[in-house]
């Protein structure tokens, strides 16, 4: 189950990029794919909590140990995000990234 969730949501997903790529999504269709997407990888997810082999050792350090090395990669994460994150907080999405469908002429010279 858990495997059948993530490799049905990572394809799910190449599709909605190949989708995405070929410029035939409007924004409720993208939004609704990625809810399918989400859907099937939060069932992985929790399934891993409910079922994974660490909880069938039935040793509640093995528990432990896999609950910290998810709280390590989730730490590792922030820090690279401090490190490499764009200062996006209070701004509107076009002051942080020029627009996809922004046209190349348009503001030529100013940094995209």
């Amino acid at each position: 189950m858990i495997t059948l969730c993530y490799v049905l949501s990572g394809g799910l997903l190449i599709g909605t990029g190949l989708l995405f790529n070929a410029q035939v999504l409007s924004a409720t269709t993208l939004t609704a794919c990625w809810v399918v997407v989400f859907l099937f990888a939060s069932a992985g997810a929790s399934a891993a909590y409910l079922t994974g082999k660490l909880v069938e050792t039935e040793k509640e350090i093995n528990v432990f140990y896999g609950y910290l090395i998810g709280a390590v990669l989730m730490i590792a994460a922030g820090i690279a995000e401090w490190f490499i994150g764009v200062k996006a907080a209070g701004k509107s999405l076009e002051d942080v990234a020029r627009p996809l469908t922004a046209d190349e002429t348009e503001g030529a010279g100013a940094p995209a």
